[in-house]
């Protein structure tokens, strides 16, 4: 549904509902797809339908309308009966929690009240915003980077203790105490994270990078950034990370980054009395956009401590729209949060933050092996790249089928979200303890420089059951963080360290694990699961090429790693650079450009990559970057559907009222008519929250006459900005008397003036390109013709999606 058919002159004639007799589905009405030969011929035919075939519902019409009119109307009616509504679902999976969705306005509203407060702006005032703006991203550089040192300090210590009291009860020869310790702690944990997002912010559960791309392609839902999002996002992360999931904090991280720029980008808060006035430049929807892409750059720079490749993570993945002067507000944000991390791990270093040491934020170093390689080396690297593709594509698949099955499950309540998590935990304690069980004792290495086995509770060489001198290498990946585990995986000049049996074992686990494990209902990554898998088998193959490669084995697990990134993420150039950060190892680009274009190029012949797939499983409209091939051979008008309310220049207060009752539309054309003009024409889009404001202000008038400019003196440019939080005005805080729905509204003042238009002939393919690069949410269809009414229809994303149009036109093959 889009809006009652343009109105005669000094009438508006609405038009609901029309329903068969049958109980078929509701009727839609378009404009868009008539000539004149279609007119007569169903004209001719409603002139035998009887009217007791439909019911009318009409709140106002005027004797004025000819029956020549009426018959059009009952004409077009008629023929929209034979197509299908619009069916795209408005409800999409945000974390875990099934939420209404609408779009967002990015487009810029050029209404009377827009340009007369840019006219009224002094230098001062311009100063200001663009000081603001710079001002935003540091502090979103501060409190992002402070966030991911104190995640990153609390989960090294709370899994620190824990593994400390496992390895004091295990050299006590108390096993079984020692697992009961192990899986109490990390159920306990497990618990604590799980009710914190199924009873109070269930969309904080999952990654968050998803919600962020979507968001940032303009699709809003509610709490998907608020405060409670933020608060269990944080301590959802830290609480799942230290209970022992295959997960990481990278996601949520990118995540908290968005959730504290949106905190930011709100403008101040009505209900805290925090709305300063040079705050109101920020109530809208663009500059929240660029604040939350900060966010996000600077999330992924505090994760991994890779300014740059948090740039390039937010140019690649999230972002659906760029330009050069949020590059250089994003490298900043990035570039704060580095020197805050930098400055605290200083501090750290000192040994005042507990169990936390250099070793807590991820930083794998290994420059000291040699990067000297061959043709073997290379094809290597080309064998590594080809598993990367199929493994990532296969996870990806996997994913999939264990999100849809966890989507039964949290459906049934917060209670069975519970529950999954704690068996997930249990599972996690009994493969982490048990598993290493079934591996032998190996005698530590001869080197003075090596501690074996270790004591502390990240250690390279775990004694678990072992005698003296000797360490397990299963232990030493199962009974440590995931960070840990990693740096033990990357290791360089320690090729015999896993047994090639261990590295299959621990490969087969976190892999099913890392699965089975996102969907439930705690933040959970998914960079730490695939790393961890990737290293795994890039060093099996290491050691493979043992006698014939020149590289380190090592190296090989950093280049395992990278293949089943770039199979499962599908990116690239980011990739490769915050892995280079990582590492610190720049010798190793070349074999890390090709293995990442390799796994990239085999797994795009299986599916997409990872969030895309949970983009579209979880409902939410995303509009891609390019066009479906099948939408060439459509036109706009062909997916047009209605019906479609218009709205005069000066509009009575009643149909107005009716209109935003009847209708959840967003946007409304405006279409004056004599005598206002000359002939109807086409004068703007006006917002649904905008009507609301109007109409609560009481702007009005008894006679049909311009009042601009008094709607400009009674009500202030403020008032029209978009709230934070969904706080704005609702249509039941409107208090209309009886005697005001005859009284008259202007509504030239807040109609944007310039909305994009294109013509119905035009290719969909091209009205798809162009409504996702200019980020909007309306795009007004004109006819081709001047004969005809002055627009024939809006679009919105929900008309370009797949869905919609293969049900009009199911004979279409979407592969071709």
């Amino acid at each position: 549904m889009k809006g009652v058919l343009n109105p005669p002159p000094k009438s508006l004639f609405h038009l609901y509902f029309l329903k068969e007799r049958a109980g078929e589905e509701t009727i839609s009405m378009n404009m868009g797809r008539y000539n004149n030969e279609q007119r007569e011929e169903e004209e001719e035919e409603v002139e035998d339908r009887e009217v007791g075939d439909w019911k009318w519902k009409e709140e106002e019409y005027d004797e004025s309308f000819s029956r020549s009119s009426r018959q059009l109307l009952i004409a077009k009616s008629n023929y929209m009966s034979r197509r299908r509504v619009n069916t795209t679902s408005q409800i999409a999976i945000f974390g875990a929690n099934a939420c209404p969705i609408e779009s967002l306005d990015y487009e810029i509203v050029e209404n009377e009240l827009f340009k007369q407060d840019w006219r009224s702006r002094k230098k001062i005032q311009i100063f200001q915003y663009i000081v603001l703006k710079w001002a935003f991203a540091l502090i979103v550089g501060l409190g992002t980077g402070l966030v991911g040192l104190v995640n990153n300090i609390a989960v090294e210590n709370i899994a620190g203790f824990k593994l400390l009291l496992v390895t004091d009860l295990m050299e006590k020869e108390k096993y079984y105490m020692a697992f009961a310790a192990y899986a109490g702690c990390n159920v306990v944990l497990a618990t604590a994270a799980a009710v914190l997002c199924a009873f109070i912010s269930p969309a904080a559960a999952g990654s968050g990078i998803p919600e962020v791309k979507a968001y940032l392609n303009g699709i809003d839902a509610h709490s998907v950034l608020a405060p409670s999002t933020l608060f269990v996002k944080v301590f959802g992360a830290i609480l799942g990370v230290s209970a022992g999931f295959v997960v990481g904090k990278e996601g949520p991280m990118v995540h908290t980054g968005a959730c504290i720029a949106s905190l930011l980008g709100q403008g101040g808060s009505r209900k805290y009395h925090l709305t300063w006035k040079w705050l109101r430049y920020f109530k809208n929807d663009r500059d929240r956009r660029d604040l939350i892409t900060c966010g996000a750059a600077a999330g992924v720079a505090a994760a991994f401590r890779a300014p740059v490749g948090g740039v390039l993570f937010a140019l690649e993945e999230a972002a659906s729209w760029w330009r050069s002067a949020l590059l250089w507000r994003t490298f900043f944000t990035t570039a704060i949060v580095a020197i805050v991390l930098r400055a605290f791990i200083e501090y750290c270093s000192t040994g005042k933050c507990g169990l936390f040491g250099q070793g807590g934020l991820i930083m794998y170093d290994v420059s000291s092996a040699s990067v000297k390689y061959s043709g073997m080396d290379v094809l290597a690297v080309v064998l590594l790249g080809v598993i990367g593709g199929i493994f990532g594509s296969l996870y990806n698949y996997l994913i999939d089928k264990v999100l849809r099955i966890y989507s039964i499950i949290n459906e049934k309540g917060p209670t069975f979200k519970v529950l999954l998590v704690v068996s997930i935990a249990l599972l996690t304690s009994f493969c982490y303890y048990g598993l290493p069980w079934s591996a032998t004792c190996i005698p530590c290495p001869t080197s003075k420089s090596v501690s074996c086995p270790g004591t502390e509770e990240s250690e390279n060489y775990k004694r678990f059951q072992c005698p003296s001198g000797h360490y397990n290498d299963l232990a030493s990946l199962f009974l440590n963080t995931n960070d840990d585990a990693i740096r033990n995986l990357l290791s360089t000049s320690t090729g015999n360290e896993f047994r090639i049996s261990s590295l299959f074992i621990f490969l087969g686990t976190v892999y099913f694990l890392g699965i089975v494990t996102y969907g439930i209902a705690i933040p959970s990554g998914l960079f730490i699961p695939v790393i961890l898998a990737g290293a795994s088998y890039g060093r099996l193959v290491g050691r493979l090429f043992k006698n014939v490669s020149k590289l380190d084995t090592g190296l090989f697990s950093l280049l395992g790693a990278a293949s089943l990134l770039g199979g499962t993420m599908r990116m690239t150039v980011s990739l490769c650079v915050i892995l280079l950060e990582l590492t610190n190892d720049l010798l190793l680009l070349p074999l890390m450009m090709l293995v990442l274009l390799i796994s990239k190029t085999v797994a795009d012949n299986f599916n997409k990559g990872v969030y895309e797939q949970i983009v579209k499983l979880k409902g939410m409209p995303f509009m891609e970057a390019h066009a479906e091939p099948y939408m060439s051979n459509l036109v706009v008008r062909d997916v047009l559907l209605g019906p479609l309310i218009t709205f005069s220049g000066v509009e009575k207060v009643g149909n107005i009222l009716h209109a935003l009752r009847c209708t959840g539309h967003n946007g409304f054309p405006v279409i004056d008519e004599p005598p206002l003009s000359d002939a109807p024409e086409l004068c703007g889009l006006v917002l649904r929250s905008h009507l609301l404001v109007l109409l609560k202000g009481k702007v009005f008038s008894r006679d049909r006459i311009l009042a601009g400019e008094e709607v400009l003196r009674e009500i202030a440019t403020f008032d029209f900005a978009k709230p934070g939080s969904g706080k704005g005005i609702k249509l039941e805080d409107l208090d209309i008397e009886e005697e005001e729905m005859d009284m008259f509204v202007d509504l030239h003042p807040i109609t944007n003036a310039s909305p994009y238009t294109v013509v119905e002939t035009m290719s969909l393919a091209k009205a798809a390109i162009l409504f996702r690069q200019l980020g909007l949410r309306h795009m007004c269809v004109v006819p081709r013709s001047q004969e005809r009414p002055p627009i024939v229809g809006i679009l919105t994303r929900h008309d370009f999606m797949p869905e919609h149009i293969l049900g009009l036109y199911p004979d279409i093959k979407p592969h071709k």
